[in-house]
């Protein structure tokens, strides 16, 4: 599945299995769990097949997830 040149840095991507990744869909996340992904063995850019982005977006249509966390927001502002 992947196994091919980064187009950042000319690395090799190559599949890593994520405990947990973050994706944006709609302006909202989702959090797979145990989930393959590309990642550049040079830089760390992340790839995603198209088939883990279906599945992200179906998660994210579901009108109740079958977990939900709460993550803390705040504006950065530097501490003098």
């Amino acid at each position: 599945m992947y196994e091919f040149k980064c187009e950042h840095c000319d690395g090799i991507v190559r599949e890593r299995r994520m405990e947990r990744e973050v994706i944006r869909h709609k302006g909202s996340f989702v959090i797979l769990e145990d989930v393959p992904i590309g990642v550049c063995d040079t830089c760390g850019a992340r790839y995603y097949h198209a088939s883990v982005l279906r599945r992200a977006a179906e998660i994210g249509r579901r009108p109740a997830p079958l977990l939900t966390i709460e993550v803390p927001v705040e504006r950065y502002s530097p501490v003098s």
